[in-house]
């Protein structure tokens, strides 16, 4: 090394300090290298420090929702099938209590930018109050809901009463503080859907307003005992994850669907909805998310289910109308408990917002495009996210020459592997853009992602290199990969997240690898084995 050059601070920054920065953190430190994480919460978790609006809970069933990691499962019991935010804050604290994370975490720390110096070949990452930073290496662990995303209403700033996004409920608001008040929910996706159900029963009034119906599958939830969490089985079932779709313990039928009697189909669905859960969304037919007849057929069987539930009619017919607004399962699933059912309060109103849009805000409610008013003293934005590049748009990056990473994707991410990008040498990114990220159990991807990593800079370090970064070529067919395959399902044709299309002027692309996590993890694991032939390594 010249003596120009000047040596980092740290071998490592990662920015955010859910599943996966913590378990980078953990690996990296035990390979000796220096590290540094920072996040924007007060305390670790992730979207787990955020997301504590009342409901809040995960919709992967445990032991799949942790870490593999023996020292962390052993000697942990779960109460519940699905765990509330609650039980999740406390796995964190029991993982800190393990593996000491916090001494190396820079807490309630905004990145504002990050540079990368072709000379020193480090990067330097500057905090919004100021503070600088620089690292060999840069890792984006910023996860793919970190950036809340707020419709411009008419008058929003004016409403007098709380007004927030649900992954920003504030903490001091306890559910037992909305009873009694008229609260307005916009939107209904995960998070909507869980607030709805669990304080419904508790207002005086509550107002939703719909966009798109969700098509909200049966959790399942119910209590387990610590006779059923048998761990000799953990190591085959982490092991399993990973030879999965979606990282679960479930997995598509790839039976031809079409060539089934519609009899067998119907026994077939009966089935997986019974399992509850994502059984219906990701292990019921592959031909469900091809095939439009058969995703027809899912979507029919999804609604005789829900219908009966429904007293009003027309409440029925915009929760699960006769002609499907949009694909069956190219929207994120969401599970319910009693979602449905909540709708037969008499304290409930449902306003077809697709139709009937809100117009304004106002101080003391919303005025709908109809002229009706509704009063209210709460209003709960469940408007979703700039999902799986939002987060790391949000920083200023600017890789070899400058060149900025918002220029580079203004039209479509593009990246090698879902953990690179060309241009940007010695930076990665986990539960990102191109990689099987929201099709992804968040666990499982993280150690999967986060060991290519490690091994990467392992790799550098033992042949004394400096710098990695993808060939262009390998980003162009990646890319091509990534949009070939997502094409060939009904993804496309569905306005969401997982096209970019909830967010205007966001490019519309394949956000996802689809190609499953099997077929992914062997592609990346091909890349280490070889030597890294599809990147240039300095």
């Amino acid at each position: 090394m010249s003596a120009e050059r000047k040596q980092p601070q740290y071998d490592v920054i990662v920015v955010g300090s859910g599943f996966g920065g913590l378990y980078l953190l953990h690996e990296l430190r035990k390979r000796n290298l220096k590290c540094l994480v920072i996040d924007e919460a007060a305390d670790i978790g992730g979207v787990w420090y955020w997301n504590r609006y009342p409901g809040a809970r995960v919709d992967t069933k445990v032991p799949l929702y942790e870490y593999s990691n023996e020292s962390l499962w052993k000697d942990w019991v779960w109460s519940q099938k699905y765990p509330g935010v609650e039980e999740i804050r406390r796995y964190f604290a029991h993982v800190e209590s393990k593996l000491d994370l916090k001494k190396d975490i820079q807490f309630n720390t905004r990145v504002a930018s990050a540079k990368y110096d072709d000379i020193d070949k480090a990067w330097t990452v500057s905090a919004q109050a100021g503070k600088k930073w620089t690292a060999r290496y840069f890792i984006l662990a910023t996860g793919f809901a970190a950036r809340p995303f707020t419709p411009k209403f008419k008058n929003l700033s004016s409403f007098a009463g709380p007004c927030f996004h649900t992954s920003r409920w504030p903490e001091d608001l306890e559910t037992q503080s909305c009873q009694g008040l008229r609260v307005g929910v916009v939107g209904n996706g995960s998070s909507g859907l869980q607030v709805i159900q669990e304080i419904a029963p508790l207002v005086k009034e509550m107002v939703v307003f719909q966009r798109s119906p969700t098509y909200a599958l049966p959790m399942r939830q119910r209590p387990l005992t610590d006779s059923e969490q048998d761990k000799s089985r953990y190591p085959s079932l982490y092991e399993l994850r990973k030879h999965t779709f979606a990282g679960l313990d479930t997995e598509f039928n790839m039976e031809a669907a079409a060539k089934l009697t519609p009899e067998e189909r119907r026994a077939f669905f009966e089935r997986v909805w019974a399992d509850g859960g994502l059984s219906f969304w990701l292990g019921t037919y592959r031909d469900v998310i091809m095939d439009k007849d058969i995703n027809l057929e899912a979507y029919n069987f999804w609604r005789t289910k829900v219908l009966p539930r429904v007293k009003d009619a027309k409440k029925a017919e915009l929760l699960a109308p006769a002609t499907p607004p949009y694909f069956f399962g190219t929207k994120r699933a969401t599970l319910e408990q009693r979602y449905y059912e909540v709708y037969n309060q008499d304290n409930v109103t449902l306003i077809d917002a697709r139709n009937n849009p809100i117009a304004e805000v106002k101080p003391k409610g919303v005025l709908t495009g109809d002229g009706q008013f509704y009063e209210l003293d709460m209003l709960v934005l469940a408007t979703g996210f700039d999902s799986v590049t939002g987060g790391i748009l949000s920083i200023d990056i600017r890789g070899r020459g400058g060149t900025s990473l918002q220029d580079k994707w203004s039209k479509g991410s593009r990246t090698y592997q879902g953990l690179m990008t060309s241009g940007f040498p010695n930076m990665f990114f986990l539960y990102g853009p191109q990689g099987p990220t929201s099709f992804c159990n968040g666990p499982t991807c993280a150690e999967v992602q986060g060991d290519w990593i490690v091994q990467t800079l392992v790799y550098l370090r033992e042949n004394s290199r400096e710098e990695i970064e993808p060939k262009v070529e390998a980003e162009a067919f990646w890319t091509a990969l990534v949009n070939q395959i997502g094409d060939a399902t009904l993804l496309p044709e569905t306005k969401s997240e997982y096209m970019g299309t909830n967010i205007p002027g966001k490019p519309k692309e394949m956000l996802n690898y689809l190609g499953g996590l099997t077929d992914y993890i062997k592609r990346i694991t091909s890349t280490v084995a070889l030597g890294y032939p599809d990147h240039y390594v300095s």
